[in-house]
């Protein structure tokens, strides 16, 4: 990742850096990160089973969720996709609000914009 973006926060570049790590390793389409209010963090890569298909994001706050968070504070997705999906802002909006913001990363993790999640 570029560090020719000196206004992001280091916790913001974290979570991209997270998500690129997982979209790498595990070779999948979409690697994703959310932070919750306690500034943990749940990191994913799309899950394309025969019976479960969710994207990564979708899969992060599923474990945000699952692990007990109450919000969140923010979210990354690192993707080819020009734009996050309804669907992966719907799920961050659950849990993080209609402002929860969402940065979307290229797969060289460099951040092409910042979504809100509402």
């Amino acid at each position: 990742m570029s560090d020719d973006q000196p206004d992001l926060a280091p916790e913001d570049r974290k979570i991209i850096t997270l998500a690129r790590s997982a979209r790498a390793r595990n070779g999948v389409p979409e690697g994703a990160a959310v932070r919750d209010e306690t500034g943990r963090t749940y990191v994913a890569g799309t899950v394309a089973l025969e019976s479960l298909k969710l994207s990564a994001l979708q899969t992060a706050v599923a474990m945000a969720v699952a692990s007990g968070a109450k919000s969140l504070e923010a979210a990354a997705v690192v993707t080819a996709s020009d734009a996050v999906a309804e669907t992966d802002r719907a799920a961050v909006r659950d849990l993080g609000g209609p402002d929860a913001p969402i940065l979307l990363a290229g797969p060289d993790g460099a951040l092409r914009g910042t979504v809100a999640a509402g």
